[in-house]
């Protein structure tokens, strides 16, 4: 069992620790009992977990207390291309057999300093006013991982239209941004741009795609689009703190607090 420990000074907190979708286990029963044995490795100082796979009354009798609800993520399984394209749902697979009759193509391509995709992807936050990884995050990865920053890029009469960039990671690769034009929109390309992705990942030896979060409040038209692809909801244990002082409170909370 392992997982990752980052730190930062937080004010009058001093020293906060934070472990995020760890510990990684092979079996539930090992997470299970981190949750009442990682005090070992520790030294008192409060503690951040954003939890997968624990579940929350486990945490809660450890002495966390919940900060965040949980979130759910689209996982992708990939394998056999067709069993793949099978399990497309159907309205996902008639806009992927429209844009493959027209005359876009995707190419793949290394991440640039520099990238429109990046550039539109910092655009559109601040028009939808939401917050993601900056773009320095994607750069900084590509920079240390050569060759697992990998952009879809998707091109009509030229002219890129859309693309996705994946990072690749062990046996797993995360969609990190997605961006399409009013004209790639139209063509239905970043349906090519994720089937291509998807299979040239497969190929690659991966065997899922992290889709991202799902949100049907405010992301309907997206989570819609991530789950036609045939991926599975996937829900996360939630954001916890453990803090000396309230850990003997957080085992008295009530259930739905913790839900």
């Amino acid at each position: 069992m392992v997982w990752q420990v980052q730190s930062r000074r937080l004010g009058p907190l001093g020293r906060v620790d934070l472990v995020s979708r760890g510990p990684v286990a092979e079996n539930s029963d090992d997470l299970n009992d981190w949750a009442q044995v990682w005090r070992h490795w520790h030294d008192g100082r409060p503690m951040i977990l954003n939890a997968d796979g624990i579940a929350a009354k486990t945490l809660r009798a450890a002495g966390f207390w919940p900060l965040l609800t949980p979130a759910t993520l689209g996982v992708l399984p990939l394998g056999d291309t067709a069993k793949m394209r099978a399990t497309l749902q159907q309205k996902w697979r008639n806009r992927l057999n429209r844009v493959q009759r027209t005359d876009v193509t995707v190419v793949k391509r290394a991440l640039k300093t520099e990238d429109w995709l990046l550039q539109a992807e910092a655009e559109h936050a601040k028009t939808k006013g939401y917050r993601g990884l900056p773009p320095a995050f994607s750069v900084a990865f590509a920079q240390a991982n050569p060759g697992l920053a990998c952009v879809y890029e998707a091109r009509h009469m030229g002219q890129p239209v859309a693309a996705a960039l994946m990072l690749r990671h062990g046996r797993m690769a995360t969609w990190q941004i997605g961006q399409s034009t009013e004209a790639g929109r139209a063509l239905n390309a970043m349906n090519l741009v994720l089937w291509e992705a998807m299979q040239d990942l497969a190929r690659a030896g991966h065997d899922q795609i992290d889709l991202g979060i799902l949100n049907e409040q405010d992301a309907a038209g997206l989570t819609r689009f991530k789950l036609g692809t045939g991926a599975r909801a996937h829900r996360l244990g939630g954001t916890w703190l453990h803090l000396g002082c309230l850990a003997p409170m957080a085992r008295w909370l009530p259930d739905r607090m913790c839900a």
